[in-house]
């Protein structure tokens, strides 16, 4: 029998026509624990695949106040914990300071990142007008969950085998003041550092941080900027980060009357910074590359002279819609389309001896949402897992592996009405190789209305799933995931399903 643990307390009007409040998008207001006989499994689980797969996702609770984006939702994680064949599944809301003050409310009290005008008291992030979600990234570190927003907010852990809201983090959250933290922090599986960064309107524009596997935090630094930026992601290597300077940011002009009118300045390069892992902005070596926006990368390494970068380049971050009307939803959809911005793999070399950058596509498909083994993140891999995007949705419904080291790619397509999320490399016990092991990923099935755990071969992702636990409910759309291994959560005493 499914546990329930809440029914929820919406306050959302159906019908309505923002998409991104209905169909796969629609939010679940059900939080509950699910097992053994309440899935239904098509496949059989494998039994050498130990550990949680997480994914983190907006999941709005109230009648927004305006326009609602899709990256304002409430923060619920949805997990699946493998163990020995058996699994367990379970879905919360991260309960930030925002949701448990909107839910004494019974109504939304912060308006959206789009409409951050109609504001009526205080905010979180960059632009101090938002709720604080804590809805974008999700990763475990130091035994525990850490979620966050990325317009950067408090962070806050959660506990890894209950999904249980733990609160902002306690010994280092205070030191962050009101700058928190900012997706995309980045965890070394060798060392147990976890890097991150945060930005903001105001000098220091950006911050650059360390924690320790006992999570302590033991290096933060600010970082000289020429103005207020957008930065999303960051890139780790064995010694270094690589901090993003992008030419997408707000207009300075706009800045200066209280507006947030976001422009590409196509005329300005993209430049990145490459610090040691604990300097400091003196030590910072910049290199400029071309105009762009970047969302995610797929990893990070170095080679002899060379530290590389690789990731979806974005050469067109906010595409013109001057022919669209100023009402409805159009405009989002456009911008948020991820054929329109032109995404796609690419490559970026830095020589730090000559200060040279070369670039190169590795293809020209569009993908996103890229993944790697964690346990070569920031190390050379030769395999990255791309998310294929639905032209003119916010929505993924393929999968495809790329092989960097021969060019070769497999591709799977979902069918019709079935959608995809992020989906990591989760190792198989005793792996052999780096692609050795599976592929995990939640389905917003449409045509059946649950959602699904879905597993792939990593080695054969085009012959389709190799197994689908099916769960009593829709399972919505979502943001980043995460896969723990045993070596992330046992160590750390959490016990796994079974």
């Amino acid at each position: 029998m499914v546990d329930i643990f809440n029914h929820g307390h919406s306050t959302l009007k159906f019908p309505n026509d923002n998409p991104y409040l209905n169909g796969p998008h629609k939010p679940i207001d059900l939080e509950y624990t699910a097992r053994g006989p309440d899935l239904q499994v098509i496949g059989e689980i494998p039994k050498d695949l130990q550990g949680m797969y997480v994914r983190n996702g907006h999941n709005q609770v109230h009648e927004p106040i305006g326009k609602y984006h899709p990256f304002d939702g409430d923060s619920m994680l949805h997990a699946v914990w493998f163990n020995e064949g058996k699994v367990e599944y379970r879905n919360r809301y991260t309960q930030t300071t925002g949701y448990l003050a909107e839910k004494g409310a019974g109504r939304s009290l912060w308006p959206g990142i789009i409409e951050p005008r109609k504001r009526q008291r205080r905010g979180w992030g960059s632009i101090n007008a938002m709720k604080d979600n804590a809805g974008t990234d999700v990763v475990v570190h130091a035994g525990k969950i850490i979620v966050a927003m990325s317009q950067c907010s408090e962070p806050y852990r959660i506990d890894s085998q209950t999904l249980e809201t733990l609160g902002p983090d306690q010994n280092w959250e205070v030191a962050l003041g009101d700058r928190g933290i900012c997706s995309h922090f980045k965890v070394d599986e060798h060392s147990g550092h976890m890097m991150f960064f945060n930005f903001s309107e105001k000098a220091p524009y950006m911050n650059y941080g360390v924690v320790d596997g006992d999570n302590n935090l033991v290096h933060y630094v600010p970082i000289d900027l020429p103005g207020p930026r957008w930065p999303h992601d960051l890139g780790m290597t064995e010694n270094y980060s690589i901090l993003h300077d992008l030419p997408m940011f707000f207009d300075p002009e706009s800045l200066k009357k209280g507006g947030h009118r976001l422009r590409f300045w196509k005329d300005i390069p993209a430049r990145f910074g490459v610090i040691p892992r604990f300097g400091t902005s003196d030590d910072v070596k910049w290199f400029d590359a071309k105009p762009c926006y970047i969302l995610h990368l797929s990893n990070s390494y170095e080679e002899g002279d060379e530290v590389i970068q690789e990731g979806c380049i974005m050469p067109n971050p906010v595409p013109d819609l001057s022919d669209l009307p100023k009402e409805g939803y159009e405009r989002l959809c456009r911008m948020l389309d991820m054929h329109t911005q032109g995404t796609h793999m690419h490559r970026w070399r830095f020589n730090m001896k000559t200060g040279e950058v070369k670039e190169e596509t590795l293809d020209d498909q569009i993908t996103e949402f890229p993944m790697v083994n964690g346990l070569y993140n920031g190390r050379k891999t030769r395999y990255s897992y791309n998310a294929i995007p639905i032209k003119g949705e916010w929505l993924l419904d393929g999968l495809k592996k790329y092989d960097l080291k021969t060019g070769n790619t497999q591709t799977f397509m979902m069918p019709k009405g079935e959608f995809v999320s992020e989906a990591p490399f989760a190792p198989r016990i005793n792996a052999k190789s780096e692609d050795d092991g599976y592929i995990v990923t939640f389905v917003t099935n449409q045509n059946t209305g649950k959602g699904e755990c879905v597993l792939f071969d990593a080695q054969n992702i085009d012959k389709g799933p190799i197994c689908r636990i099916i769960m009593p409910y829709h399972i919505p759309t979502g943001a980043h995931a995460f896969w723990a291994g045993s070596h992330l959560l046992y160590e750390n005493g959490v016990s796994l399903a079974g």
